[in-house]
């Protein structure tokens, strides 16, 4: 419904954000279903929309995974996986997307800690079941690494909307590095049946 009334009311879809994230290591089957089977979903309506092959004009699509999708995350092994299932599931997409000249790009922002009201659920133990007994040590990672402020996030964000040359990458931000890139070996060989 939502992608409906945009286009009733803009006539056009250019830019999807899909910002999906919930730590519940207790609940992980909702965790995977809020943090990745939604940020799928929502890609795919957004393809519907932009494709070029559908009417659409084609736009952005950005799917916020996290550092963690990049990396292990002691004490909390189900949001880990869906961060990483995020960045698996963009840059795949991404070549397709390519292949097929959807006209539609595809990207992913990966942030370290960010000042959000997620932080909080590490203090609760029915977000962190078995893993409770470990907040401490993620509020030492969190102390080490430190904690963005969520303005940073946005202006990743306006460099991959405004960026026509990006497809497929993933951007990192850190509280060290500020914005930077992931660093790939080249994309498998795909063939393309055009």
């Amino acid at each position: 419904g939502a992608f409906k009334k945009v286009i009733e009311h803009f006539g056009r879809l250019d830019i999807v954000v899909n910002n999906a994230g919930v730590n519940n290591e207790k609940d992980w089957e909702s965790t995977i279903q809020i943090n990745l089977t939604s940020v799928i979903r929502g890609t795919y309506l957004g393809l519907e929309y932009m494709r070029k092959e559908n009417g659409g004009d084609g736009g952005v699509i950005i799917n916020i995974s996290s550092l963690a999708g990049l990396m292990p995350a002691a004490f909390q092994p189900v949001y880990c996986a869906t961060k990483h299932g995020v960045i698996g599931f963009t840059r795949s997409i991404a070549v397709t997307a390519n292949m097929e000249n959807y006209g539609v790009r595809l990207n992913t922002i990966c942030p370290g800690f960010v000042n959000t009201p997620i932080l909080q659920s590490i203090d609760k133990e029915e977000n962190m079941g078995q893993y409770y007994s470990y907040k401490d040590e993620i509020k030492n990672m969190m102390q080490f690494y430190g904690v963005l402020d969520p303005s940073i996030i946005a202006d990743g964000l306006i460099t991959i909307i405004e960026d026509d040359t990006l497809n497929g990458e993933v951007m990192k931000i850190t509280a060290s590095q500020g914005i930077h890139f992931q660093q790939y070996n080249q994309t498998p060989f795909t063939s393309s049946k055009r």
